[in-house]
């Protein structure tokens, strides 16, 4: 069941309560009789276990990179055949 909390508008007394989503929500304060309001609080999260960020989102490990077969060049269309080809320039000097 999630807790919520409450402040008053008039005396500014704060407290927290437990309660189930369909509970009817805490209108009066209980110390002034003024109007609550539930103010608005960031949740708590809590990764637990091996790891989030190291299981699913670290980068490849370095044996992993040197494994990975050199990317080779793409060849001409014509095969370089052609004089005006740049891969013919390069493969010439």
């Amino acid at each position: 069941m999630p807790l919520y909390a409450y402040r008053c508008t008039q005396c500014s007394h704060r407290f927290e309560k437990i309660q189930n989503f369909s509970a009817e929500l805490e209108l009066v304060c209980p110390k002034c009789q003024g109007v609550l309001e539930r103010p608005l609080t960031a949740p708590r999260l809590h990764f637990k276990g091996a790891g989030f960020y190291v299981n699913d989102y670290a980068g490849k490990s370095a044996e992993s990179a040197s494994e990975a077969a050199p990317v080779a060049a793409p060849a001409a269309p014509c095969g370089g055949s052609c004089a005006a080809c740049p891969a013919a320039a390069a493969a010439s000097s």
